[in-house]
């Protein structure tokens, strides 16, 4: 049987990148800018390669975001984005600042709201200053006691109506500092790993999130858009990405299974999800959010080429 155009597209720009990595290595250089078109503007994951893999330094972190030519390496602490800025990066979305895993307690649980709130407002303060454009946030797990399965969980209609009281408590302040606040939705399926997926978080339905985020009301207030995350809990990822045009505010890359690569070896096909964001003029930034399971720096290379549409 015959291959479809784009499965023959996907196959040859990773033939490519990867053909690229390696000429680049026989010559003792690590090679040019992955990035040659530039319409997607893309950002490192930094937990990702910092504390995966080779477990890469922040400097490290910024000369090879330099080299292949990405402008950010996101969900950075503050302390960091003096050394962001020499290297001429920026950090797309900031961290919320929460102790701990930073999606356990979030804006569906009242038990935890004037915390979350507290300390994503301190975040929107140094994003501001800062001039960093978003921060990340959570809608929690869905246990009364985050940590506690037995304590019973929240349904999901009482659990959006909490986030949607505590986003509207924000959103003005967002505003006011020009700071976005992007919320994630995350799968519950995997549970093969604590960074893989993440079982009892309650915003693990992308359609319900993104209708929630609608109802807060304000331009601040984005939906945090994880491929990966879709693609396990949805699937249907272009005709949902149409969907929620009107609600995405940041992207998040990963293979499926397995988060990892972006490689032959994984169901997502990037490119024409690429030309989608395109299509729907989304001009915010996509981040490589995979754990390296291989050279780490030739898996990105080989992830922003893909994505460079």
């Amino acid at each position: 049987m015959s291959q479809s155009p784009l499965a023959m597209n996907r196959r040859s720009i990773l033939t490519t990148a990867a053909g690229a990595t390696i000429a680049a290595a026989s010559t003792g250089v690590q090679g040019s800018a992955a990035v040659s078109k530039g319409n997607i503007k893309q950002s490192i994951v930094s937990w990702c390669f910092g504390s995966m893999g080779d477990k890469w330094s922040m400097r490290k972190q910024c000369q090879v975001a330099n080299e292949l030519g990405c402008v950010s390496i996101e969900l950075t602490q503050p302390e960091h984005w003096p050394m962001l800025k020499e290297h001429g990066l920026t950090c797309a979305i900031a961290p919320n600042g929460m102790a701990g895993a930073p999606y356990v307690k979030g804006f569906n649980n009242p038990k935890y709201q004037d915390e979350v709130i507290a300390c994503t407002t301190k975040m929107i303060d140094s994003c501001a200053a800062a001039d960093i454009s978003a921060v990340i946030a959570f809608t929690g797990f869905k246990w009364r006691d985050a940590k506690d399965p037995t304590s019973g969980a929240m349904t999901d209609e009482e659990a959006f109506d909490n986030c949607v009281i505590g986003l509207k408590k924000i959103a003005r302040y967002a505003e006011k500092q020009n700071v976005t606040i992007c919320l994630e939705h995350l799968n519950t399926r995997d549970d093969s790993h604590p960074m893989k997926g993440h079982p009892g978080y309650q915003g693990d339905n992308v359609d319900a999130v993104a209708n929630m985020l609608r109802r807060v009301g304000s331009n601040n207030v984005k939906l945090l858009f994880d491929i990966y995350h879709v693609q396990i809990m949805n699937g249907d990822v272009i005709r949902r990405i149409e969907e929620c045009k009107d609600i995405i505010g940041h992207v998040h890359t990963a293979g499926n299974p397995g988060r990892g690569e972006l490689d032959n070896f994984q169901e997502i096909n990037y490119p024409p999800i690429m030309q989608k964001l395109l299509a729907i003029g989304y001009k915010g930034y996509v981040g490589q959010e995979f754990i390296p399971t291989r050279d780490p720096f030739v898996g990105l290379r080989e992830a922003i080429m893909l994505c460079d549409v």
